[in-house]
């Protein structure tokens, strides 16, 4: 099974709690704080493979965690820091935000990593807090919770060449003639549900070439498999257009080279805009030039004529494509405005009255400072006081009409408001 787009779940590893510790020893009564610092969680890192060529293992297995940090031990021992977890993709993936559809990342080297989340901050421990006037923290810090995230993966194949065309035109046929490649060949519409890459060897050179899935009318706009199909042609330098000249399904072949060039147009202009090489295939087919003739007319560009079945023409194709590739760029990496998860704000608050009439403080900075309260510990909340005063909390509160003996809740804290 061939899988190009897959919505995963992501998240970077917690930060370690810090500890809190008083160091002992025989004839040592009053050791101070020795607790250490929690240590940080892991990253969510990617990596290009181009072993792989399909995102199917992700669709058995969607949710990648990193290691969390560990705690913080006594002795002033930092905890360890989470392993990041890498996450394989094949050449040619390009992740995106499952929200709001920004590119984080273009896998487009072998072996490219991409760091897409960072793990939490380890907490700090006990000796952290440890002041002039507090010579014993009673408390130390929690490591920073980091949120899980969705993001899409989307395979783009990446080579020089991109075979399109209708259905059963011979891409895949004109595919195995030219490459070591052996795509599924048989006589009806849509053998080939996945595209297929080949390598020519070209004397001392050599191409990539991808065989497009048949695209049909209304492929632009989404119809059939359009945009699975398309998606593939995205990168490619060069487009050989392969149109059946024959006519032995009934079509009309100039109808057919109009329309796959409608929806290439529709689906991107950019593509539409590309080189192309016009192949006439099954040309052996044909009793008469009549019909090669009438499509040169109608179309107005020079066309190659083969018959992939047998390899006629072949030679002279190989020419075409080799000598246009000469003259193009090189395939490069999208252009894009990398998407970066926000990181948390530490510290901004807002505050709001409730329908009972207490004030309730929310915002990253609370947040932050939660992380340092012990409800259980005087030392804890004093500091917790301390900062609040310190970033401007308790002026706020005031301002917004906090007077003697009014309820105050900063997320599982309450308190009363004290002048």
């Amino acid at each position: 099974m061939f899988v190009d787009i897959q919505r995963i779940f992501i998240k970077a590893g917690d930060g370690g709690d810090g500890c809190t510790s008083f160091y002992t020893e025989k004839y040592v009564s009053n050791g101070g704080p020795d607790g250490g610092d929690g240590g940080d969680g892991g990253n969510v890192v990617f990596k290009a493979d181009a072993r792989k060529s399909s995102l199917l293992d992700f669709r058995y297995n969607q949710h990648f965690k990193a290691e969390p940090g560990h705690k913080g031990e006594r002795r002033f021992c930092h905890g360890a820091r989470g392993k990041d977890i890498v996450i394989a993709v094949p050449r040619g993936t390009v992740i995106r935000d499952a929200e709001t559809g920004g590119v984080i990342a273009d896998m487009f080297e072998d072996g490219q990593t991409v760091t897409v989340l960072e793990g939490g901050r380890g907490g700090k421990g006990n000796a952290r807090f440890k002041s002039s006037r507090r010579q014993a923290p009673r408390f130390s810090q929690c490591g920073e919770k980091v949120a899980e995230q969705r993001v899409v993966l989307e395979l783009k194949t990446i080579a020089d060449v991109g075979l399109v065309g209708f259905p059963n035109v011979g891409k895949s046929t004109l595919l195995s003639r030219i490459t070591a490649a052996r795509p599924k060949i048989a006589d009806y519409h849509f053998t080939t549900l996945s595209p297929n890459l080949g390598v020519v060897k070209y004397y001392d050179d050599s191409f990539t070439v991808a065989d497009i899935p048949g695209l049909i009318e209304g492929a632009g706009s989404g119809a059939g498999l359009g945009h699975d199909f398309l998606r593939h042609v995205d990168r490619v330098r060069l487009i050989v257009h392969v149109v059946d000249i024959s006519g032995v399904e009934g079509r009309d072949p100039i109808e057919d080279y109009r329309t796959i060039n409608r929806e290439l147009k529709v689906y991107s202009k950019q593509l539409a805009a590309l080189k192309q090489v016009v192949v006439l295939n099954k040309a052996d087919l044909l009793a008469d030039t009549g019909a090669i003739e009438a499509f040169k007319q109608a179309i107005g560009k020079k066309v190659v004529c083969i018959s992939a079945v047998t390899g006629e023409g072949l030679d002279g194709l190989l020419k075409e494509i080799y000598t246009q590739l000469k003259k193009l760029p090189p395939v490069e990496p999208m252009r894009f405005e990398p998407f970066v998860f926000a990181k948390a704000d530490t510290t901004g608050f807002e505050i709001r009255r409730d329908t009972d009439g207490a004030f309730e403080v929310g915002g990253g900075l609370m947040e932050e400072l939660a992380r340092n309260v012990v409800l259980d510990s005087y030392d804890s909340f004093r500091y917790f006081q301390k900062r609040l005063q310190e970033t401007g909390v308790i002026k706020a509160l005031k301002s917004a009409g906090a007077s003697d003996g009014d309820t105050v809740r900063i997320l599982d804290i309450e308190f009363e408001y004290v002048e």
